[in-house]
């Protein structure tokens, strides 16, 4: 692993400790005094300028061992710290930093327990220039609610997958988010867990609505993977459009010119006197209506 340390950040809190490797403070040479250089401390470990920090190991990462391939070990020392590792422009300006922390620096705020990926915001913008996190990972959590935030997420030429083992939900959902980053389901495009058992059979498509109360109420629309079948209101369509329901609704009115008007074989309408079958290519028949 190499790393380039032309600058050691402010945001470096305390020191870093580079194991098996001795440390000693130098001053800068003659051209990094000459140049535009951030605020510091006075307290940092400096590599002299366009030089490198070379960091190898043969160890593996076992906590029994100690992990004696911790080469960098950032750790902060009161519960509010945020230990970071932060990149500046050419003038000492802070553009974008990774950092791992427990706690908010509001105490009126949740516990954030994450490492977040940070950009600085527009400089003509409301919050000119600022750091702001635009991506996190969470710890101390068996499953870890990876977030973004003000961030688009673009594949370029490849694919966005949602892998899961065969019989199990492989969901997109569409959520509402609520107090402490907590969310509440609305619609979630699924993958479903029926059994995979050969001929294109299982995984089926469907379109879940959830409740006010983060439930599921059902699958309002099913797409079958073996036959193509259609089902709104049922899982099992066994046609190509199976509808569980009591009713069905064309709300336009329309009057073939004659019956042999141009139409597709199956096509339907409908007008005040009469309702239309497109029996065969442009051939109507009609049956008429009457009140009882």
């Amino acid at each position: 692993m190499k790393i380039t340390m032309a600058i050691m950040s402010k945001y470096l809190l305390g020191s870093v400790c580079l194991l098996g490797i001795g440390c000693s403070e130098q001053k800068p040479s003659a051209t990094e005094a000459s140049a535009t250089k951030p605020e510091t401390s006075g307290s940092e470990i400096r590599v002299p300028h366009n030089e490198s920090l070379l960091l190898s190991t043969d160890k593996k990462w076992i906590a029994q061992e100690g992990h004696l391939s911790d080469l960098i070990r950032l750790q902060w020392t009161a519960d509010r710290a945020k230990p970071a590792i932060v990149w500046a422009d050419e003038k000492g300006n802070d553009k974008t930093a990774i950092i791992s922390h427990d706690k908010a620096n509001d105490p009126k705020q949740h516990d954030h327990k994450h490492i977040s990926f940070e950009t600085t915001m527009s400089p003509t913008g409301k919050y000119a220039n600022q750091l702001f996190t635009r991506f996190e990972i969470p710890f101390d959590t068996d499953i870890s609610e990876i977030r973004t935030h003000s961030s688009n997420f673009n594949v370029m030429s490849g694919i966005l997958r949602v892998a899961g083992e065969a019989e199990t939900n492989r969901d997109i959902q569409f959520s509402v988010a609520g107090k402490d980053n907590a969310t509440t389901p609305r619609w979630a495009v699924r993958a479903d867990s029926s059994k995979e058992a050969g001929d294109n059979t299982g995984a089926d498509l469907q379109f879940v609505r959830y409740g006010d109360d983060g439930k599921v109420v059902d699958s309002a629309l099913t797409m079958q993977r073996s036959g193509g079948n259609v089902g709104i209101g049922t899982s099992e369509p066994d046609t190509k459009l199976d509808v569980n329901g009591d009713k069905l609704r064309i709300r336009e009115k329309y009057t073939p010119a004659s019956s042999s008007a141009p139409c597709s074989q199956g096509q339907m309408s409908w007008d005040d006197q009469h309702v239309y079958v497109c029996v065969a290519q442009n051939s109507w028949k009609r049956t008429e209506l009457s009140s009882w």
